[in-house]
This record gives structure tokens, C-alpha cells and sequence, in this order.
């Protein structure tokens, strides 16, 4: 493993250089290759991931587990009633704590501003398995399952279709860091982070992406070469639910917004999903649809992850 990766926390992709995505797809395919083989990859022998919730989840902490496992080492898994994060004990004192116990850290939680808190007082690598901001290991496979079946990623572009949440704002850094043009389509007053899409743009400059965050999400998915969509309503915004299955009925990914699209176009979402909302039937379960193939490739890429920096 290359040494300048132990230690390294992921917390978000714009942190990331575009040679380091490379690394991590490089890893992923060979360690995807041997468990396809049955040939063990023990890489993490002896190591313990300790994985925080305050989320819950079924593709994260599966793959998670699954993964350390593969790899040699355990997971040990804490909800938000287990530990006294944020109670009776600050996020600085928890994570100087855990840091004597523990190789490495990976968390799935609300606030953002935790998992910065957590790494800057941590001794160990911090893995961000999701918050309301960023998704960036769910965007690593999603781009992985792109390379996979496409075989390049730079010049392809991606439409996201639906609310500028925190899968938005991760594809957003990482299609412009592997030089990926994205436009994302939303209803006003639910574009992308401003702050985000400014790194965004500004990262676009040297490699040559097209960003653009639109409001017609025809005009999104026209020629585009991955459809993207997710729950318009996330964690959290459950009781906003009826008012914006109004607002994004316009934004469903059905038959007519998909005509757009170039015709080998992949299908994409992260899961779960709510199929008659923000997507039919007809195109989650096309032969243009990857979402299970993205799914598959969650426990590969974050298994890569963790060897790179634990």
C-alpha cells in the first residue's frame, strides 16, 4: 500500500486528488477480482473498524462489515444510544478515546460538522459513510460501476434528477475531480449547495468538466450518458414528504425523461428506492439499470478504502 494513504481520513471527495481516484478504483477491481476467485486478501489482519450510526442503514453498514471481515480485521458497530458522543462526552474527548482502541473509524450521521470534529481530534483515519452534506463513498462506487461498464469516465456526462441533497453535492465534486460533465436538474429552492457548487466549478477549471445546475430536467438528461436520481425526500425530511412529492412529480424519472438520454445510457441510484415516485418501475429495472451493480460495489471500493488507509 502507498504509505502516504495511511492515516488519511475521507471525509470529503473534493479532498481527494484526481490521481488518488485512480488508486482507489486500481484497488477496487483487484480486490473486487480475488473475492470473484476466492482468493483471500487479508490486508487488514488483526484491525478493528469501529462503526458509528447515528443513521440507520442497510447498504452501509453491510458493506462495511462485510468488508473489514474480508479483509482480516472485525467491525465493531455502535449506535447513537452507545456511545456518549455529543452527551455526556464532546466529539474531541470520544475521538482521543476511540483512537486508543481503534485502527480506523467510520461514521454515518446527521451533521457534518461531526465527522470534521471527529477526524480533527482523531489519531486514526476517519471514513465518512454518509452525513446531510456528503456521500462521498456511495459517489466512489457509483463511479466505479461508470468506469466498469463504460471504460473511461472523463468527457462522459452524468443528469442528476431531483432534490440538490448530499448525493447531489458528492457527484458534483467527484464527476468534476475525474473530469465527468454533471448537470443537475432541481426545483427552485432545492439547487445544490452554493459552496459546493462553487468548489465544484472551480475544480472544472483544470479538468475540463461542464457543470451546469439547471431547473429543466429535460434539458438535464438531454445526450447524457448516466440518469441519476434519488428520494426526494431524505432522513430527517420525512414529514415534508406530501409537499415534495408535488414539487418533484415534475422530476421523475420515467419513460418520457429518459427518451433524452443517449439510448446506452446507465440507470443510477444509490438505494433505497421509492419506486413510483422518483422513479418507474420500467426504468429501475431496465437493462439500461446498474442500481444493484452500484449497490454490489459499495463493499468493493470501501474495502479498498480501508486497505489505503488503515
Amino acid at each position: 500500500m502507498n504509505s502516504k494513504w495511511k492515516g488519511k481520513s475521507l471525509i470529503s471527495l473534493n479532498d481527494l486528488a484526481e490521481e488518488e481516484f485512480g488508486q482507489i478504483f486500481e484497488l477496487s477491481a483487484t480486490l473486487k477480482s480475488k473475492l470473484k476467485k476466492g482468493i483471500p486478501h487479508r490486508m487488514l489482519e488483526g484491525k478493528t473498524l469501529g462503526m458509528i450510526f447515528s443513521k440507520p442503514s442497510t447498504r452501509t453498514r453491510i458493506s462495511f462489515e462485510v468488508g473489514i471481515y474480508q479483509l482480516g480485521g472485525i467491525g465493531m458497530f455502535f449506535n447513537q444510544n452507545d456511545l456518549q458522543l455529543k452527551k455526556s462526552e464532546n466529539i474531541a474527548d470520544t475521538a482521543k478515546v476511540l483512537s486508543r482502541f481503534l485502527d480506523g473509524i467510520m461514521i454515518r450521521t446527521f451533521d457534518h460538522q461531526d465527522v470534521i470534529d471527529l477526524a480533527k481530534s482523531a489519531s486514526i483515519p476517519i471514513i465518512n459513510g454518509l452525513t446531510d452534506l456528503m456521500h462521498p463513498c456511495q459517489v466512489l462506487a457509483d463511479l466505479f460501476t461508470i468506469l466498469e461498464k463504460k471504460k473511461t469516465l472523463k468527457g462522459l456526462k452524468l443528469a442528476f434528477v431531483g432534490d440538490g441533497n448530499n448525493m447531489a453535492h458528492s457527484l458534483l465534486h467527484g464527476c468534476a475531480k475525474v473530469g465527468m460533465d454533471i448537470s443537475v436538474a432541481s426545483p427552485v429552492g432545492f439547487h445544490p449547495n452554493e459552496q459546493i457548487v462553487h468548489e465544484t466549478m472551480e475544480t472544472a477549471k483544470s479538468t475540463g468538466s461542464k457543470i451546469e445546475i439547471l431547473v429543466d430536467p429535460i434539458k438535464a438528461v438531454k445526450d447524457a450518458d448516466v440518469v441519476y436520481t434519488d428520494v426526494w425526500a431524505s432522513m430527517g425530511q420525512e414529514s415534508e414528504s406530501s409537499k415534495r412529492k408535488k414539487i418533484f412529480k415534475p422530476y421523475q424519472v420515467n419513460e418520457n425523461l429518459i427518451k433524452h438520454a443517449k439510448s446506452d445510457y446507465l440507470f443510477m441510484h444509490c438505494l433505497p428506492a421509492h419506486r413510483g415516485d422518483e422513479v418507474v418501475n420500467e426504468v429501475a429495472d431496465s437493462s439500461n439499470s446498474v442500481i444493484f451493480d452500484e449497490a454490489e460495489n459499495r463493499l468493493h471500493v470501501q474495502k479498498a478504502i480501508m486497505a489505503l488507509v488503515m
